[in-house]
């Protein structure tokens, strides 16, 4: 009985010992070695960047509040310590929301300190937010909470079933009211995560709602890729590389097909199905897509938004939906609308077709609201023109 006893014991504290050998090897993968403050901001909004690569021959800072090099950010050389950790601090940034990575000796990579970070295309990056100002809206504040969700719709007019997310703003849940809706259409190489990523959609919907600025709406973001049926590594054909323009963006099939969106959420959410309480904005492709399918389906909008918004289709392409596009406008126009908001960057490389289009417009008596803002074809502007353009909806 003893011999039991005592292999027992002895069988216990080995388990014991393991447990604990392997707490301290899991601990030491977990938190071992000199742990790294990325990013660093200060209290005068300098912020500091760190990495550990003592074997790199060079590292460089990329962020998006650097002067660009044509598409891509600016880069600054960071400096290497005598422990291997390069570093850089920024001078004190304005409030915003930034984008950056690291050039470890020519390979662009991210930070491997932060851990918050975005898709824009196929590019991954780190993001971080200066506060204050219009940076505020960005951010998760202590206010009600609207309700993020990515649903499933049938597409008769395309043969699928196809993914989209849904803002709905605080209480829905547990209100029988109906709201009205925003259809927000995402650019070239989005799809329906882009908005509510980058666009900081829900953070801005529930600060303005919150604000009073804003009244609570439904916010929808389709797939603008009609050969998806949901974003890279969310639908059926798996995981693979998301492209920038990919066929059938802009070809007319996906404005054709923009009344099955509108049908399931009539049905299976509580609106208002009025004209009076849609309202159909997008930047860049999906700019073009609001500007085309508000006005071939001409009655059914009372509110537009155009950010950084392309205009004319290519010279090869031709479909119904493009037909007639000067008297669509003027359908559209006598039958009434209450706000068409345009919005451009001054450097965008879409400026001058933007201003062809006001002129367009304003031989037509064609009324609108023109915002223009400093920078490019850029998520700065975007999240700014969406915090503006809201709080003009269904008034």
């Amino acid at each position: 009985m003893k011999i039991i006893q005592l292999k027992n014991h002895l069988f216990l504290t080995l388990m014991i010992a393991a447990f604990f050998s392997f707490s301290v090897n899991a601990q030491q993968s977990l938190f071992g070695g000199e742990q790294i403050v990325s990013p660093e901001i200060h209290e005068d909004n300098s912020v500091t960047f760190r990495v550990n690569a003592p074997d790199a021959e060079e590292v460089k800072l990329a962020g998006e509040w650097m002067p660009s090099e044509g598409w891509t950010p600016g880069s600054a050389a960071m400096q290497k310590s005598e422990n291997g950790i390069w570093s850089f601090t920024t001078e004190p940034l304005e409030p915003e929301l930034y984008s950056y990575s690291f050039i470890i000796d020519g390979f662009r990579t991210t930070d491997p300190n932060n851990p918050f970070i975005v898709r824009d295309v196929a590019s991954v990056m780190n993001i971080f937010i200066i506060g204050g100002e219009q940076a505020d809206l960005y951010k998760v504040n202590n206010v009600p909470h609207g309700t993020v969700a990515r649903r499933w719709y049938d597409s008769p007019s395309l043969g699928k079933n196809r993914r989209l997310t849904i803002y709905t703003p605080p209480g829905y849940e547990n209100s029988a009211e109906k709201y009205p809706v925003l259809y927000l259409l995402h650019g070239a190489g989005g799809d329906e995560e882009a908005w509510i990523t980058l666009g900081r959609t829900a953070q801005i919907m529930d600060n303005l709602i919150a604000q009073r600025k804003a009244k609570p709406m439904i916010v929808v973001m389709p797939n603008g890729n009609v050969i998806q049926d949901a974003a890279p590594g969310e639908g059926t054909d798996g995981f693979y590389k998301p492209q920038f323009m990919v066929p059938k963006t802009m070809d007319g099939t996906y404005e054709a097909s923009f009344p099955d969106i509108i049908k399931f959420l009539e049905n299976n959410y509580r609106v208002k199905a009025e004209k009076a309480s849609r309202a159909i904005a997008g930047l860049s492709m999906g700019g073009f897509h609001s500007l085309h399918i508000s006005r071939y389906y001409h009655n059914m909008f009372d509110y537009v938004g155009l950010f950084s918004a392309a205009i004319l289709p290519n010279q090869d392409v031709s479909h119904e939906v493009y037909e007639n596009i000067d008297g669509t406008l003027k359908t559209q126009m006598e039958n009434g609308y209450e706000l068409y908001w345009i919005g451009m960057g001054k450097t965008d490389f879409l400026y001058d077709s933007g201003v062809q289009y006001r002129q367009k417009l304003d031989s037509m008596g064609m009324k609108y609201i023109y915002r223009e803002s400093g920078g490019g074809h850029v998520w700065r502007n975007w999240r700014v023109y969406l915090s503006e353009f809201a709080p003009l909806l269904f008034e």
